[in-house]
């Protein structure tokens, strides 16, 4: 009996403990350390949405598309080139590359200039990861790709957000309705821009390509894109 009675005892501090009380019925420290302040985690998001672009999401969409972005004559645009990360895999890839941005960010040759400020395209091909601010519905109002298909490329290649053509504010119904895509290539992996772990969310290639019209309006062909086969050191951002 003895024996019970200790326990009994002893078993109440344990229980104050765990439910966070002292006996005052007053909020107890786990310990008596001080603690460091918190900050709200970062985001690391820059202000012009640059997301530098891995390897292998460029490398696994050449994989699949090379021969119809070959079937389109001259260079490559590179419309927001940033360090030239995806300009690289264009290149290794044997595409000559024009690079555009609005600011340098090391890409030799850079033209700097906004999209919005070309009235002509300097080739016929353009496929960039573009600042989702400037393509969304909510910020950007599908503004980029609205520019991007005004200039009258033949190949136009975005990664963008899958989840991008499920918006319907801000005219992108009538957007996609009258220009949908020709196909789009969903990533199969998480495609990890800054380096942090797997995102939540997933990536999909849009290609709006003239010698593959979309089947029907507000209607686009979808696949599903895989980088099993890309060599891993791919990765290394150069």
């Amino acid at each position: 009996m003895v024996g019970v009675d200790l326990m009994a005892a002893s078993a109440k501090p344990l229980f104050r403990a765990i439910a966070g009380q002292n006996p005052e019925g007053n909020p107890a420290p786990l310990f008596s350390g001080v603690l460091p302040a918190q900050r709200a985690p970062e985001t690391g998001r820059d202000p012009l949405d640059y997301d530098p672009t891995p390897a292998s999401a460029t490398a696994a969409f050449l994989a699949v598309e090379n021969v119809h972005i070959n079937a389109h004559p001259g260079k490559v645009w590179e419309s927001a080139v940033g360090g030239g990360h995806m300009a690289h895999v264009l290149k290794t890839n044997g595409h000559d590359v024009i690079g555009s941005d609005v600011v340098n960010r090391g890409y030799p040759g850079v033209i700097l200039q906004s999209l919005y400020d070309f009235d002509e395209a300097p080739s016929s091909k353009m496929i960039t990861n573009p600042p989702y601010c400037e393509i969304n519905a909510r910020d950007g109002h599908g503004r980029w790709l609205k520019h991007a298909l005004g200039l009258g490329c033949g190949y136009i290649a975005f990664l963008l957000n899958a989840d991008w053509p499920a918006a319907r504010i801000n005219g992108m119904d009538t957007l996609l309705h009258d220009h949908p895509p020709s196909i789009e290539l969903l990533c199969c992996w998480k495609v990890d821009f800054r380096g942090l772990g797997a995102p939540p969310q997933r990536n999909s290639w849009f290609v709006w390509d003239t010698n593959r019209p979309a089947p029907e309006p507000n209607a686009w062909t979808r696949k599903r894109l895989y980088r099993d086969f890309i060599d891993p050191r791919q990765e290394v951002l150069l």
